[in-house]
């Protein structure tokens, strides 16, 4: 189908068959289907992928002139050849507006270059997750959620960045579903450290499930220590002040944690790089 997007034309592919929508679900306005796509549309778009290759290597030719710190990663001709749009990566703002001037000259048309993140790089090359499915990002994820290390530490997941990091690089946009469910059962649940009464007395949170909803408690008998497990609901708080539980595993990647939290704060920052001519 030849349909009408926020960025001009655009030949799209049906997904899902017409059916009806309740309006209250609707995002309004509405964009046009223009047509069926035709055969003459089907050779025109591959013409455009032709053409893409070209002014990737153009671009590429370009950038190296003009020495510029940047990775292009992917030119998109719109459909209507109203706009040429090249994408790329760096490391900070990047000065290209001789670099826009120069493409304007050899294209004769208007020319947009946007800077994109490390998260949208990775969701325009594909790939699978550790899950083995297809990458979230490019099945089904519009908008790309703060992600915290806090979420893994409270979803009792590993702490070793390489097994809570996706193919970005990044926290797994996954640790985000589950995490108000998370939060609030941890509202009714003791902490770690927290003094409890149980059936066989007096003990000591050691660890919590949480989706479970299951306590496990350590007692001490002399010099004897043991662990019990019980039901949340039937555990009564005594005191809930837990204690600051240190992960082994967290101390032992520390650095590589803390720099994977400067990544992810300066991924917050909206990337506003753009020059359109």
């Amino acid at each position: 189908m030849v349909v009408e997007t926020t960025l001009g034309q655009e030949l799209g592919e049906v997904v899902i068959a017409k059916r009806n929508v309740p309006e209250k679900s609707l995002k309004a306005p509405l964009k046009k289907i223009i047509r069926i796509a035709t055969p003459k549309d089907l050779k025109h778009e591959e013409e455009n992928h032709q053409k893409e290759k070209e002014a990737f290597k153009i671009c590429v030719e370009k950038i190296k002139k003009h020495k510029l710190n940047m990775n292009l990663l992917e030119v998109e001709y719109k459909f209507d050849n109203s706009k040429i749009l090249f994408y790329f990566t760096a490391d900070g703002r990047i000065d290209f507006r001789d670099l826009v001037k120069d493409l304007a000259a050899i294209f004769k048309t208007r020319i947009e270059l946007r800077q994109i993140g490390v998260r949208d790089e990775v969701k325009k090359i594909g790939g699978n997750g550790v899950c083995g499915r297809e990458l979230c990002c490019c099945s089904f994820l519009n908008n790309f959620e703060t992600v915290s290390i806090k979420m893994a530490k409270e979803q009792n997941m590993s702490l070793n960045p390489s097994k809570i990091s996706g193919n970005c690089g990044r926290l797994m946009c996954c640790l985000k579903y589950e995490q108000n469910v998370y939060e609030e059962k941890l509202k009714k649940l003791p902490k770690i450290g927290a003094i409890v009464k149980t059936e066989d007395g007096e003990g000591t949170v050691d660890s919590i499930e949480t989706l479970r909803e299951i306590i496990r408690v350590k007692f001490k008998d002399g010099e004897d220590t043991f662990y019990k497990k019980y039901p949340a609901s039937e555990v009564k708080i005594i005191k809930n002040i837990g204690k600051e539980n240190i992960d082994p595993e967290e101390k032992e990647h520390a650095k590589e944690l803390e720099e994977l939290e400067k990544l992810e704060k300066l991924d917050k920052e909206t990337i506003n790089n753009e020059e359109d001519i």
